[in-house]
């Protein structure tokens, strides 16, 4: 027992003073890491100070009590990212497949505890075959407890999951509740139920991988909002996504220095195509506004048709949402909803000023979309941004039609700045639906119909689709050139940064969900 003891101390000492960061620098092609070595080399250098190593199970059932490892399946303990506090678990799958037991969960509850009193985030490192079956109904009691705990800390601390291997049953919910879920490439899988009972009680014949590998999470549900290669690139991107985030709701995002310039972006000019119907990239005019390379997108392969992420402007954190018109043209359906309102909802509680570039035709139509529930969920996105109590500027590009206008931060869901482009459209519909609308005696009386419905196009389209009718009511704040977009919202937010808003006080209000 001594013998263990002091083996355990001796790796504690290694692993505080950081002696086996350069080993693991050397291991970025291998897949897996151990669990202290992922603490290892997340954390600086040295940082990490450990909890409860000698905590054993207290199961005595089935042989267990002559299994007693001190830990107990997972590493728990604080740190320093880029020397802002952390608090951290990390699940050792070596320990009794990592499956967590009452008082492996113990520790995470005792951590998560801890975090909300000091106010820093919470990383989980999930890598665990589920809960401890020797344990029975204390082990699923004991997930729940943590489970409790995700809740409580929602939105008062971030929290962020990455699972670094298998993530199944029960356990997937924790995950799920935290703020960002990462996972890794061709060696992390969550679900609830696994390719046997599938097979069992559908008939399905599917893979791991398949079911709630990286890729499947990442692009069809969307649970996944990073995957990352291996387990080094996996943590250098929490790292990564961490330098954005405050370490609480009573804080505010990290600032990096900067130098007010030239904020000219001459290229902002040339992006958008004068044939209205032709696509681009969004993501061109986001690197266009924002800081050199600072743009981090969240959710990067689900929902396309819209994006969403954090930048710097000014060397301040800003969250994006922006459609995305190279993916069926930009419109928002129900994924691209949900997507994004959940995005809106984390920069809320979390103080980070909302930046929104607005090029969207409509809702997507079909029998799919609205069975699926497209009204409650575009309701989502429109609950998420009428709610939000951050800096809230938006920039319609090109167009702005319909339900969509409105649901996309308008001023008048409580919009603080809204610019608009001189190519911005702002109406009910498209001009060449809405003159079909409005002049269809006209047009089908007429010697040449087609040349008709082109004349009233262009009447519709000079009297409704630019941003000057809309200007003048005041629900654009100005028509700005598309070279002096980075400027004005550099000034804009400079000057929202003191916005207080007195809410009304309740419980809590009821987003359809």
């Amino acid at each position: 027992m001594q013998d263990k003891k002091d083996k355990l101390l001796k790796r504690r000492v290694e692993a505080k003073v950081g002696g086996g960061i350069d080993r693991i620098k050397k291991q970025h092609q291998n897949k897996k890491l151990t669990a202290r070595e992922r603490i290892e080399y997340i954390l600086d250098e040295g940082s990490f100070e450990e909890m409860d190593m000698f905590v054993t199970h207290r199961t005595s059932d089935f042989g267990m009590d002559k299994q007693l490892i001190y830990g107990d399946g997972v590493v728990t303990g604080y740190g320093t990212i880029n020397n802002r506090l952390v608090y951290i678990y990390s699940q050792d799958f070596t320990v009794f497949g990592g499956s967590l037991s009452e008082t492996h969960a113990e520790k995470i509850c005792k951590i998560m505890d801890l975090a909300v009193k000091v106010g820093a985030p919470v990383i989980g490192l999930n890598d665990s075959g589920g809960a401890r079956i020797q344990e029975g109904v204390r082990s699923l009691g004991a997930y729940a407890d943590i489970f409790y705990r995700n809740v409580q800390c929602s939105g008062v601390i971030p929290q962020i999951s990455a699972i670094m291997g298998p993530c199944a049953g029960g356990a997937v919910y924790s995950p799920a509740m935290t703020d960002f879920t990462l996972m890794i490439e061709e060696s992390s899988y969550m679900f609830v139920t696994g390719p046997n009972v599938v097979k069992t009680v559908t008939n399905e014949e599917v893979t791991s991988e398949e079911l709630g590998g990286a890729s499947s999470h990442s692009t069809k549900s969307g649970v996944a909002h990073f995957t990352s290669a291996n387990d080094v690139q996996g943590l250098l991107d929490i790292k990564k996504l961490l330098s954005y985030i405050p370490q609480n709701n009573q804080e505010k995002a990290p600032d990096l220095p900067y130098e007010i310039g030239d904020e000219l972006r001459i290229e902002l000019e040339h992006i958008i195509p004068k044939d209205i119907h032709k696509p681009y990239d969004i993501k061109d005019i986001i690197k266009g506004i924002c800081d050199d390379d600072s743009f981090y997108e969240v959710h990067k392969d689900y929902a396309e048709n819209i994006v969403v992420g954090f930048a710097r402007l000014a060397g301040k954190s800003v969250g994006i949402v922006a459609n995305q018109p190279l993916f069926l043209a930009g419109v928002l359906d129900v994924n691209s909803s949900k997507k994004a309102a959940r995005f809106v909802r984390f920069c809320d509680s979390f103080n980070i000023p909302l930046l929104v570039l607005e090029d969207v035709p409509g809702f997507l139509p079909g029998t799919d979309q609205e069975w699926q529930g497209i009204i409650v969920h575009g309701a989502k996105l429109l609950y998420a941004f009428s709610e939000a109590s951050v800096p809230r500027i938006t920039v319609i590009i090109r167009k702005a039609y319909g339900g969509a206008y409105d649901v996309m931060n308008s001023k008048h869901i409580g919009a603080d700045m809204n610019f608009a482009w001189p190519t911005a459209e702002i109406a009910v519909m498209g001009a060449k639906g809405a003159s079909e609308i409005i002049f269809k005696k006209e047009i089908e009386n007429a010697e040449d119909p087609v040349a008709k419905w082109k004349e009233k196009e262009a009447e519709y389209a000079y009297k409704f689709a630019d941003p000057y009718r809309a200007a003048r009511r005041g629900f654009v704040d100005e028509v700005i050139l598309p070279k002096n977009t980075r400027r004005k919202l550099i000034k804009a937010f400079a000057m929202l940064e003191g916005k207080k808003i007195d809410r009304p006080k309740r419980k809590h209000g009821n987003i359809p969900l």
